[in-house]
């Protein structure tokens, strides 16, 4: 059971600290909170389970398709319904939902809400201490710390990290200092959106494909954003597997713990929050901020 526990909790961890990072980066850079994020993730799903069973072609094309196809979508509702809107926050807010929930009626109309499933990318399995291990998952566990080292080289080594870093920290210097403040927001809708499209890539084959499966990450991401601090990627690392070995831990060793698994974690959210309101690694709310 300890072994399951891990393999669990690494799963659930990598998979809400690819979305809640990804969140952290568009509100960090934009001041977005971009309640669609998840909802991106349910499309890239689809379109993995489109590309497999409509058009018969293996997973791996399926997920190399959804992922650009994801991003351009993400970029082109970002410059059509949130960019203009971008400056008022409760707009934004009220316009993200509505982007969600207008991405899961259309899943809905054209697969209907069916339970649908993608096959995993090998099959099979190696054994640990005589508990099994599927190939795909150790793949899920592999690819999704291969992104999240990818994403730390970017915002660390690169150009256009140190402009979202800087971006980040300030707008309006970086403006000040011969950034695209525009250009720079931009980019990191379509990087963060491209992450929400990647982790539903990776993790389709583990789960089921319907229209409302954008909800419970939902829920579980803003847990994880508001545990570690809002803006910080660190803190959304940290917080995403702390949520996703508490979710493991509840579901195997509580009774009925699959009903119980979200409102433990989001528990432990508040109780942190309560000796900590800004979070494991936010900053000290200001007037300013």
């Amino acid at each position: 059971m300890l072994l399951d526990i891990i393999i669990t909790g690494l799963i659930n961890g990598s998979t809400y600290a690819l979305l809640a990072i990804g969140f952290s980066l568009i509100f960090g850079v934009a001041r977005i909170v971009n309640i669609a994020h998840t909802a991106f993730y349910m499309v890239a799903s689809y379109c993995i389970y489109f590309v497999t069973h409509k058009l018969g072609y293996h997973p791996v094309l399926g997920m190399l398709i959804a992922v650009p196809v994801v991003t351009l979508l993400g970029l082109i509702s970002y410059k059509l319904f949130i960019d203009p809107i971008r400056e008022h926050e409760a707009a934004v807010l009220i316009g993200t939902i509505a982007l969600a929930i207008a991405l899961q009626e259309v899943m809905l109309i054209i697969f209907t809400g069916d339970y649908l499933s993608v096959p995993a990318l090998i099959g099979g399995y190696f054994s640990i201490f005589d508990v099994k291990v599927f190939y795909q998952q150790f793949i899920t566990f592999v690819a999704a710390l291969i992104i999240l080292g990818a994403l730390r080289l970017l915002l660390m080594k690169t150009r256009l990290g140190l402009a979202i870093r800087s971006t980040a920290e300030d707008r309006e210097v970086a403006n000040l200092m011969g950034m695209n403040e525009s250009r720079v927001a931009m980019m990191t809708v379509g990087i963060s959106i491209a992450l929400a499209g990647f982790t539903g890539a990776v993790i389709v084959p583990l789960t089921i494909v319907e229209p409302f499966m954008w909800m419970h990450p939902l829920i579980m991401m803003m847990a994880v954003v508001v545990l570690g601090g809002l803006g910080s990627i660190k803190g959304s690392f940290v917080a995403a597997y702390i949520l996703g070995f508490a979710e493991a831990l509840v579901v195997f060793l509580i009774p009925m713990g699959a009903f119980l698994k979200g409102s433990v974690a989001l528990s432990i959210m508040i109780l942190v929050l309560l000796i900590r309101p800004e979070g494991l690694f936010g900053v000290a709310f200001e007037e300013e901020r």
